[in-house]
């Protein structure tokens, strides 16, 4: 059985992207030299906890959004918006790594691509039990 092979595949893709950013602490963490479990002294290693932090408070109700919206609406769709969270991620990373004022396009992105997968199936949900299926 290889139903939903494109999200699986886009949620791999995103909990990837959320172990590069705690790579990226890490990181800050070793230039900073700031040992665990202190979370503060150095903007560099403060944006990069942020970055990580924020996405971690995303994902739930992406993937969430991801699954729902592939199984009740349209596995193909599902997917192309999960890239484009992904994506979203990516340019709020990098922005918020350079300057946090940089940060709002990825955020908007990675923003709408959740509340269109959660309201869609929702909707497409909310719908099912109007038809009566």
């Amino acid at each position: 059985m290889m139903e939903h092979r494109l999200t699986a595949l886009v949620t791999i893709l995103a909990l990837l992207l959320y172990f590069a950013m705690s790579l990226q602490v890490g990181k800050a963490r070793g230039t900073s030299g700031i040992q665990a479990p202190t979370m503060t002294g150095d903007p560099l290693l403060e944006r990069a906890i942020r970055v990580h932090i924020n996405t971690l408070e995303g994902l739930p109700l992406f993937l969430a959004g991801l699954w729902l919206f592939a199984i009740y609406w349209n596995e193909l769709v599902a997917a192309g918006l999960g890239v484009v969270w992904i994506i979203g991620r990516l340019l709020y990373s990098s922005g918020y790594m350079a300057d946090p004022g940089k940060r709002s396009t990825g955020f908007l992105i990675q923003f709408l691509a959740t509340g269109v997968l959660l309201l869609g199936a929702f909707g497409r949900i909310l719908y099912s039990f109007a038809a009566g299926g």
